[in-house]
């Protein structure tokens, strides 16, 4: 059987599947990434560059119902949802387009002293894999190779195992385009490779830089290879957002928002709310509200319109969720809601009660389980919310807009989104601290991971 196979986890029904890349395959596919690196980076503008990633962004557009219907089929996507994230990858590609070049105009830095002038030009570092996975298909790939490509860099893609019809689409598109404007036909490659190939690759000498996201395992091996053969590597790995209400003008609102919050993706989204700090006064109803209208959302066809949860995205993860809710349980968690999963098909299961001594109250539930906690202050919300090895966001629920403000200072995140969830933007940074890595990626500072920031110092 190959490594990468179409899996549809709302049947378990193998829908097709694609061979692994060669060892010889891979030697060429980074040759002609290293041969189109010179040109790219030093030859063609960064208009012409920018033009390609705005084609790119047409024909996702063009393609859209059919790259929405890949991943419903690859991961267990809603369509409404797969629709949404098509959508975004559009808007990524095009801000790239539109922005690029400003980004990487010189930058005139004064003279403290001397005649002359200087300034820093960035350029591309070079050939860059990324390794990518399996729950964004589209928007991940969007929001490392659009950045990177305007920059002058050339890219090496390994998708996720799961997702090689969505990995053929995308480079299907980037063939067209380049072939359509005449660009050098190995700016982007895709290649079905396994880990080991993988580590090759970070290990070869014209690879310049590794964009990871995955889970920690993932990001540590990577980065570990990384830093054996000095390669810049950016990680955007696993999350346990807090979602904390201290206090609201309409709880009907902030318990949807909670809602929508949790069950984006299935449950399966790095930066989702997964554990939910409420206020004494508040506790109550919400817990009652929240757990409500959590349950209500039953796993569906992923096809249907309207559909807001479908399957876990395979048997495995499945598995994974099912044995982290039993040890919960078993370890004395209390269970407000729960069901039981039918096949991959899991029902939204709801938490209370989980203690510091519990392996539930470090971990990462990637899925539909909600875990709600009950603090009496400002303080202890946010003693609780860092108490986490992850820091990617955050989202924090109040009236009071200098509280708002001080607790985003204080907690240990990537991201905090005050009043607000599902907010992200092409404009606006994406990233975390702690065990959900390093680097930054959307917004100007993804054109800052991989690119050289060359002084030029002129007498």
């Amino acid at each position: 059987m190959s490594h990468y196979a179409v899996i549809n986890p709302a049947t378990g029904e193998t829908l097709s599947e694609y061979p692994d890349i060669t060892d010889g395959e891979l030697e060429t596919a980074i040759e002609s990434a290293y041969e189109a690196y010179t040109d790219w980076s030093r030859v063609v503008p960064v208009a012409d560059r920018a033009a390609l990633i705005a084609r790119v962004a047409e024909l996702h557009n063009e393609r859209r119902e059919a790259l929405a219907e890949i991943i419903v089929r690859e991961m267990g996507k809603p369509v409404d949802q797969a629709l949404g994230e098509v959508d975004f990858a559009v808007a990524i590609y095009q801000y790239y387009a539109d922005n690029g070049a400003a980004f990487l105009a010189d930058e005139k830095i004064e003279l403290s002293e001397g005649d002359g002038s200087a300034f820093v030009r960035r350029s591309g570092l070079g050939v860059l894999l990324g390794i990518m996975p399996w729950n964004f298909p589209y928007y991940q790939v969007a929001r490392f190779a659009g950045p990177n490509i305007v920059a002058g860099n050339t890219i090496l893609l390994k998708h996720a195992p799961q997702c090689p019809e969505s990995a053929a689409a995308i480079a299907q598109i980037f063939d067209d385009a380049e072939a359509e404007l005449g660009a050098h036909d190995s700016v982007y490659v895709n290649i079905y490779a396994s880990n080991e190939q993988a580590a090759t690759i970070v290990a070869d000498r014209r690879v310049q830089g590794v964009s990871v996201t995955g889970s920690e395992r993932a990001g540590a091996a990577v980065a570990e290879l990384a830093g054996k053969n000095l390669k810049k590597v950016v990680l955007e790995l696993g999350g346990s957002d807090p979602f904390i209400l201290l206090s609201t003008d309409d709880l009907d609102a902030a318990v949807q928002d909670a809602v929508n919050a949790r069950l984006d993706n299935n449950g399966q989204s790095c930066n989702a709310a997964k554990r939910f700090i409420v206020i004494d006064d508040l506790y109550e109803q919400f817990a009652e509200k929240f757990t409500a209208l959590f349950t209500a959302a039953q796993p569906a066809d992923p096809f249907a319109e309207g559909t807001v949860l479908g399957p876990l995205s395979s048997a495995a993860a499945t598995e994974r969720l099912e044995e982290q809710l039993g040890r919960a349980v078993s370890q004395g968690a209390t269970v407000l809601a729960s069901g039981t999963p039918s096949g991959n098909f899991f029902p939204p299961a709801v938490l209370a009660d989980v203690t510091a001594d519990m392996d539930a109250y470090r971990e990462e539930f990637f899925g539909p389980v909600a875990a709600l906690y009950r603090v009496s202050s400002e303080a202890e919300a946010v003693k609780l919310a860092n108490d986490t090895p992850f820091g990617l966001g955050s989202y924090v629920y109040t009236t009071d807009d200098e509280q708002a403000l001080r607790i985003a200072d204080a907690i240990d995140a990537g991201m905090v989104w005050i009043n607000i969830v599902l907010g992200d933007a092409a404009e606006l940074p994406f990233g975390g601290v702690k065990r959900s890595g390093s680097g930054r990626e959307m917004g100007r500072f993804a054109m800052e991971e991989f690119v050289n920031k060359k002084l030029i110092r002129i007498a």
